[in-house]
């Protein structure tokens, strides 16, 4: 509310304008007595604000209020094209883009795949320089795909929110931890994008976004200290302290596959190799390692996919005895791979544990969501042993696109205390 003072009409108007947006974004659809009631306006303001806000195109009529004494009351709800956001979710092979209108509502989704390594090489105009057109073009069709399926154009949207692996860093805006996504090194690459979309873009790491999908969505909610731990293609974590993301000074914080472990060889030049010591050990070539030693056939797909495909394996010959107290040698060789698999991982968990102490872990990824309640059990067990404080440890609900939810409640944050501020 810049450029007001504090106790001015015009203050307290906005800040009975946002009370009353974010009942409506709570509760769906009010009256204007239960408006009232709520923020403790008298009638007559309440109505004053609903005219405002109906003017202001921030809320609309959507029927009357049924099975009570006395005339049907109008019910308010916030309009949801007062605003649309977007969010992408970026891999190796694919972008995924969704918009959601203001309510939160997603309304539009597209995908793309990410251009290869040949097409996000391909030389641009300046000697030397590698070419982010490929990168651009292919945001582009992303966003633009979400937004035709929601009826809208790409300058329709208020803010887009891009989730990559690595992070941007804040100096050099030049991506990090994440060499193996093609074409996003690009010195301009954040220019060029900013050039070819008309709204505000922010990026951030996906493993970030996750922990923001469980925080405002999921399994954290509530909670103010937590990790999340990301297992997919790679192993990372979120740290959300104070309820505030972590992302340290150059936005590696949580870059945790590159942690050395005991049980994994030291590696060194680490981000040139792109992997590090808790990924050789619990990440997703980790496990497919230790199956071939098993004798148990790798399932097919990407090394994620496959470690995913076999976890949910594992869980279902081994059985959910394998997760019980008394099942630490039972299930054959897969539970001697589940076993494994939860030991590596509560070795670096119990690293992060040391320093961070948190309330709670969250064990999100698909891999992580393959090996379900028995996984987590081992890992706690394993867990318990290793590690002086006894956080929570949870499995992740924000199972359908995680980082993709995070990209689009993190848009629609900061997009609504633009839109509620009625003071502007």
């Amino acid at each position: 509310m810049a450029g007001t003072t504090p106790g001015t009409p015009r203050v307290l108007r906005a800040m009975n304008d946002r009370a009353a947006l974010e009942l409506l974004l709570a509760h769906g659809s009010l009256s204007r007595g239960r408006i009232g009631r709520l923020t403790g306006l008298s009638k007559p303001t309440a109505s004053q604000l609903l005219a405002r806000l109906e003017a202001a195109g921030l809320v609309r009529v959507t029927g009357t209020s049924e099975g009570r004494p006395g005339p049907n009351a109008r019910l308010y709800s916030l309009d949801p094209a007062a605003a649309h956001v977007a969010g992408l979710d970026v891999t190796a092979t694919r972008i995924r883009a969704a918009v959601a209108d203001i309510t939160g509502r997603t309304v539009g989704s597209f995908e793309v795949p990410a251009p290869g390594r040949s097409a996000a090489s391909e030389p641009s105009g300046a000697p030397g320089r590698r070419s982010a057109d490929p990168v651009v073009r292919q945001v582009v069709a992303a966003v633009d795909g979400a937004a035709g399926a929601a009826g809208l154009t790409r300058s329709a949207l208020h803010r887009v929110v891009i989730g990559t692996p690595g992070a941007f860093d804040p100096r050099t805006g030049r991506l990090r931890y994440a060499s193996h996504l093609p074409g996003w090194h690009s010195p301009g690459l954040l220019e060029e994008l900013a050039a070819a979309l008309p709204v505000p873009v922010e990026y951030d790491n996906d493993v970030n976004l996750a922990a923001v999908a469980e925080h405002r969505l999921g399994a954290a909610r509530g909670h103010e200290d937590f990790v999340l731990l990301w297992n997919e293609q790679g192993l990372g974590a979120a740290l959300v302290l104070g309820g505030r993301l972590h992302r340290g000074w150059t936005g590696g914080a949580g870059e945790v596959g590159f942690l050395p472990v005991p049980g994994a060889p030291l590696l060194r030049r680490v981000a040139r190799a792109n992997r590090g010591g808790f990924q050789e050990l619990a990440g997703a070539r980790a496990l497919l390692r230790t199956a071939r030693g098993l004798d148990i056939e790798r399932p097919s797909g990407r090394d994620g996919e496959a470690a995913a495909k076999l976890l949910a394996r594992a869980v279902e010959r081994a059985g959910p005895e394998a997760g019980q107290d008394g099942g630490q040698d039972g299930g054959g060789p897969y539970g001697e791979l589940l076993r494994r698999a939860a030991t590596g991982l509560a070795t670096g968990l119990a690293a992060l544990v040391a320093v961070l102490d948190p309330e709670l872990i969250v064990l999100s990824g698909g891999v992580l969501a393959a090996g379900g309640e028995v996984l987590r059990t081992l890992v706690r067990r394993e867990l318990d042993e290793l590690a002086a404080p006894r956080p929570r440890l949870v499995l992740g609900t924000v199972t359908d696109h995680p980082v993709l939810s995070g990209a689009l409640e993190s848009a629609l944050a900061t997009t609504r205390d633009e839109v509620f501020d009625t003071s502007r």
